[in-house]
């Protein structure tokens, strides 16, 4: 981007810069005379971003039955999913993980089972959006005993039981030592298969997270100075996300040589002008993530960001070029990485160049099944959402990566986001 300097002195006592991004998150800035990002947040609170329906819990029940009949078709007896999105996606609870279990029990046929300490239950009944049987345990209790006497009673303890990939180990060890003759088995083909294809409902939550996060980004530009650090951008990005009411906001900003690592590095970097600089960021519409990056200039560009930029939006044309239903998704990377390989980069996955994968899903996770990375071979489909973030990394100088992601449809890719077209309109 090109921008103009400011005429505020470059250097920010490190405890007044920290006191920025704190101050920046609350909407505080102004009382100590800065460039308030309560204005910011102000100015994103005009902006209108579309309103897009909960999920409803008749799609809840539409999911559990859709695990239902793929338990039933894989010779399963039940799959088990712990505390997390995959959790709130089938329930409704949206639980933190902690050493006591909350969990659900899906069987392959009736009605499933939620467990959680007793002391919790007032909480997760209030979440549960589904019909459950819902059973409790004392401190001095087993959860896994209650776990087993139930596949016990629903005649499911000689059928394999699924578990979601993401479930900690000691709840697994649980299980099984409750039900030493238990088959366990991983359940992610099951979870995978519901998940990966979001419906309309998915698409649109999806659709605001995003919408929200361009409108955040379009906002911040101006506010970007000399002497600030990462953490001050971002500070003022958070506000402005949560301003324009997204949910949770995540990630990070990186400056100068800090821009050559993907994700970043600890080293302090200072913003001056011809800096770098890579914004990573996201929020959540009723739990659905958007995941955003930008990367524009402090001042004028040079002739090599501006080429290796242009090169990045032709990495993510190709991607869209190549994403067309049915094809194998890691024929995306592959196609992007030759790209690279004729300009000069690589080979493959080393630097200067693309170290990482194409693309990944998302949903209500910021990294969801699949990936668009070499050798992946599940066919595209529609209603599966990935990103598309093909950067190049030059390291000991800067990077580049401009993402956006999107969704298969029957006709082929999506943005839910457009990128910007050249680095002298960074946010357009």
């Amino acid at each position: 981007m090109t921008r103009s300097p400011s005429n505020k002195p470059s250097g920010l006592a490190p405890d007044r810069r920290s006191f920025l991004g704190l101050s920046a998150a609350l909407g505080l800035s102004g009382a100590i005379g800065l460039k308030p990002a309560a204005a910011a947040a102000g100015t994103a609170a005009q902006t209108r971003i579309a309103e897009a329906d909960p999920i409803t819990a008749d799609e809840r029940e539409t999911r559990i039955a859709k695990a239902q009949r793929l338990l039933a078709e894989s010779g399963h007896g039940a799959l088990l999913v712990e505390a997390g999105s995959s959790l709130d996606y089938f329930t409704g609870i949206d639980w933190w993980r902690s050493e006591r279990l909350t969990a659900a029990i899906i069987p392959r046929e009736g009605q499933i089972m939620v467990v959680t300490p007793e002391f919790e239950e007032p909480s997760i009944r209030e979440m549960l959006a589904v019909d459950a049987d819902v059973r409790i345990w004392n401190e001095h209790q087993s959860p896994y005993k209650l776990v087993g006497d139930w596949m016990k009673d629903q005649k499911l303890a000689d059928r394999p039981l699924a578990i979601e990939e993401t479930t900690r180990y000691f709840a697994v060890a649980g299980v099984q030592d409750a039900m030493p003759r238990l088959r366990i088995v991983t359940g992610a083909p099951v979870v995978n298969a519901c998940r990966m294809i979001k419906s309309p409902t998915e698409l649109a939550l999806m659709q605001r997270a995003s919408d929200i996060t361009i409108a955040a980004y379009r906002q911040v530009a101006d506010k970007v100075e000399a002497g600030m650090e990462g953490r001050d951008v971002f500070a003022i990005m958070q506000a402005n996300m949560i301003a324009l009411g997204g949910e949770n906001p995540s990630g990070g900003v990186q400056v100068n040589e800090g821009t050559a690592l993907p994700h970043g590095s600890k080293e302090r970097q200072v913003i001056a002008l011809g800096s770098t600089i890579l914004m990573d960021c996201g929020c959540g519409a009723d739990g659905y993530r958007s995941d955003i990056s930008r990367t524009f200039v402090f001042g004028e560009p040079s002739e090599d960001q501006k080429r290796v930029f242009a090169e990045v939006r032709r990495g993510q044309d190709i991607a869209m070029e190549t994403a067309e239903v049915g094809r194998p998704a890691g024929e995306v990377d592959d196609a992007v990485r030759a790209y690279y390989e004729e300009l000069g980069y690589g080979p493959g996955y080393a630097t200067p160049g693309l170290p990482h994968r194409t693309g990944h899903g998302i949903g209500m996770d910021v990294h969801e099944p699949i990936n668009l990375v070499h050798g992946e071979t599940t066919p595209l489909a529609p209603g599966m959402c990935f990103s598309n973030e093909p950067g190049i990394y030059i390291p000991g100088s800067f990077g580049v990566r401009i993402e956006d992601c999107f969704y298969m449809t029957e006709d082929g890719p999506r943005y839910f986001s457009k990128p910007p077209q050249s680095l002298d309109r960074p946010f357009a």
